[in-house]
């Protein structure tokens, strides 16, 4: 009975280990002009459809509110997109040597470009009691950026895998990610008050969404018997992911709680998930585009596939030590503010 109650709260996780399984029992359904069409219903509908979710249950109302603390937007948004992306390419550097798989490597790197998410950063920021608000505004703007930002990233460090030309990624990302977007914004303005009062399973619909893109990409893989991925490169791609995120962690806890810094250790909180969190709803769908009939795409996603359930798994281990940390901080502040 644990077990199933486990199963049902970590369905997510359970569906990417499932979807995998499917797509190497059965790789000719869902392969690139198998009886699926993924070229069709996962290239346009269903990256569409994660779009137009994501414009839908945006609440800009609650964005607005957090507008004002524009330090701790600028340095979440430079390190998420700018000094992570950087630093990983540098880090790659020297991997480049080693034995590791390429494409594990080159997808370390796209994991570096991708924006943060729309909910973990914002779940495990509620779960400690730090700025709510900011983690919202920065996790929404940050999705908003990196429809443009990110593509932007892939191909500077990566350059153009694919035979896709530049102008024809952005013009499909245009009509798959840019447009529903702004049409579920526009949808949600005239049904807000129903969908506050029915409170649709908007991550439910996502996720399944993005389990279908995940079984396709991986139909490619298992269809192609090029592909070799050895499990050496895996776990050293696993050790280097928690690493990574561990000390980014510790590295933005380190700047945002600096005497001149002028960060609350609510700020700080929102700070260390939002700068440190990647977003696998939006980066699938982007790889897809990005690297559109490239032959080791789905080698490219592993690392991201990693570091999303990482991310969640990591930060939930640490939510207890980083709330007690933010309630000792706070007490101090009170008992060293002058009474009046």
């Amino acid at each position: 009975m644990r077990l199933l109650e486990r199963v049902r709260k970590e369905w997510f996780m359970v569906g990417i280990v499932v979807a995998i399984g499917a797509a190497k029992l059965e790789p000719s359904f869902g392969v690139h002009g198998g009886p699926l069409k993924p070229e069709i219903t996962v290239s346009y509908v269903a990256v569409a459809t994660i779009f137009f979710n994501s414009g839908l249950s945006l609440k800009t109302e609650e964005l607005t509110s957090a507008l004002v603390h524009l330090k701790l937007h600028l340095f979440i948004q430079i390190f998420t997109l700018a000094f992570f992306p950087t630093t990983i390419w540098l880090f790659l550097q020297l991997l480049s040597v080693t034995s590791i798989n390429e494409w594990l490597l080159k997808g370390l790197q796209t994991v570096g470009c991708m924006p943060p998410p729309v909910s973990s950063a914002v779940i495990l920021t509620k779960a400690v009691g730090g700025n709510e608000a900011a983690a919202i505004f920065n996790s929404a703007f940050g999705s908003f950026l990196g429809i443009v930002v990110t593509p932007v990233l892939l191909l500077l460090f990566l350059g153009s895998s694919s035979s896709v030309p530049f102008t024809s990624i952005f013009s499909q990302l245009f009509m798959t990610v840019v447009v529903p977007l702004i049409i579920g914004q526009i949808v949600r303005r005239h049904i807000k008050d129903w969908l506050e009062r029915r409170k649709p399973p908007f991550g439910v619909v996502s996720s399944s969404v993005l389990l279908m893109i995940i079984y396709t990409t991986f139909c490619d893989t298992f269809s192609n018997p090029l592909i070799d991925l050895d499990v050496f490169s895996l776990v050293v791609i696993l050790f280097i992911i928690v690493s990574v995120q561990l000390s980014f962690m510790l590295l933005t806890f380190i700047f945002s709680t600096r005497n001149n810094s002028g960060f609350t250790a609510a700020d700080t909180v929102a700070i260390i998930f939002c700068s440190t969190h990647k977003s696998l709803t939006l980066g699938i769908p982007m790889l897809k585009i990005v690297f559109a009939g490239h032959e080791h795409l789905s080698l490219i996603s592993v690392p991201l596939l990693i570091y999303h359930p990482a991310q969640i798994l990591l930060g939930s281990v640490l939510v207890p030590t980083i709330k007690s940390w933010m309630v000792s901080r706070q007490k101090g502040v009170k008992l060293t503010r002058p009474t009046v």
